[in-house]
């Protein structure tokens, strides 16, 4: 059971208190430590909640142990990075004891406000700083590829900042094992810092690039790895059986291609998601819980990005952390019989 909220005994720091239930894992080959419940602020922060309830989970997911923020300038167009700036401030937790993140791709609307380039990453970077009220990031993110600027110019723009002390590791979000290994050969070429994590969507229903196309770059680069869209953006929590809900995010304006996704997947997954289902009620565990923690099995997965808009939906996805004792290697071949895999 996740431990309740109360005053720490002194005789035990923090941590010690928590790390009883909450585990922490190696972000790849790094030395730093993730928690593997991390919460992010895609969507709901800035958005979908108001700031009160945001800081309610995240002093939620801090109380349980959680050490990972995850944030990004293009959620809510910054908004979601000024929200967690003022809770962390507020909060007046030591930074020694979270970590918290940015991702730069999508700034805005003026030509050099999107992209990789020397000049927007830079830029970017010190936006997030000022939004998030921190003297550093401990991870900053290419938040997907791009394109129009030479991979060289990104790598030495992160490296750079690695070097400033303004980044304490960078790493990629949906890249390919192509443009990371080439990441990397120009990181080792040229003597800079290469990426240290990737951000991959990681759900059942979406495996294929975390498990089989990175597969070689654990052993070879020591990639860790945050992952995102446990729940399949609500699919595995079973609540969009009759397509998308209302008061979800796939209902939000400016999130119709989520609603179109959500629609289609709803009718081509229903008979998994119901199989599904027959396992966790099985194992005594709702369908969230038991697709969070399916993810935490495996041991290239550094953390699971939660999000939530209440913080009873966090508490109870928090659960997933001693789940995962439940998922032996025959409820695991029967989960890969279900989805195809």
């Amino acid at each position: 059971m996740l431990l309740p909220v109360r005053k720490t005994p002194a005789c035990f720091s923090r941590w010690q208190l928590y790390s009883r239930f909450m585990e922490y894992r190696r972000l790849g080959k790094a030395g730093v430590k993730v928690s593997a419940l991390s919460l992010g602020s895609w969507v709901t922060f800035g958005q979908q909640i108001s700031d009160d309830v945001a800081a309610d989970l995240m002093k939620t997911a801090y109380d349980n142990g959680v050490n990972f923020f995850d944030n990004a300038e293009a959620y809510a167009g910054g908004r979601s990075e000024i929200v967690m700036g003022n809770i962390l401030k507020k909060m007046a937790w030591s930074h020694e004891s979270f970590l918290v993140s940015s991702k730069v791709f999508w700034g805005g609307n003026l030509p050099n406000q999107e992209g990789l380039s020397r000049k927007h990453v830079l830029e970017a970077c010190h936006n997030a700083l000022r939004r998030l009220q921190v003297d550093y990031l401990d991870l900053y993110f290419c938040h997907r590829p791009d394109p129009n600027t030479p991979i060289e110019e990104t790598v030495r723009a992160m490296s750079d900042l690695v070097h400033q002390g303004k980044v304490l590791y960078w790493g990629t979000s949906e890249w390919s094992a192509q443009e990371i290994t080439q990441a990397y050969a120009i990181a080792r070429e040229c003597h800079l810092v290469p990426p240290t994590m990737e951000q991959p969507m990681y759900h059942l229903f979406g495996r294929h690039r975390l498990e089989k196309e990175y597969a070689r770059l654990y052993p070879e680069y020591g990639l860790g790895t945050t992952t995102w869209s446990p729940l399949a953006s609500g699919l595995l929590t079973g609540k969009h059986k009759a397509g998308p809900q209302e008061g979800t995010r796939a209902t939000l304006k400016d999130y119709d291609w989520l609603k179109d996704q959500i629609t289609r997947e709803a009718k081509e997954k229903a008979d998994k998601v119901q199989k599904l289902e027959v396992i966790a009620k099985e194992l005594d565990l709702s369908l969230a819980v038991f697709a969070i923690a399916w993810c935490l099995k495996n041991p290239n997965v550094s953390t699971v990005i939660l999000g939530a808009s209440k913080t009873v939906q966090l508490t109870e996805n928090l659960h997933a952390i001693e789940a995962q004792a439940k998922f032996t290697p025959e409820v695991l071949k029967r989960i890969d019989e279900i989805v195809g895999w």
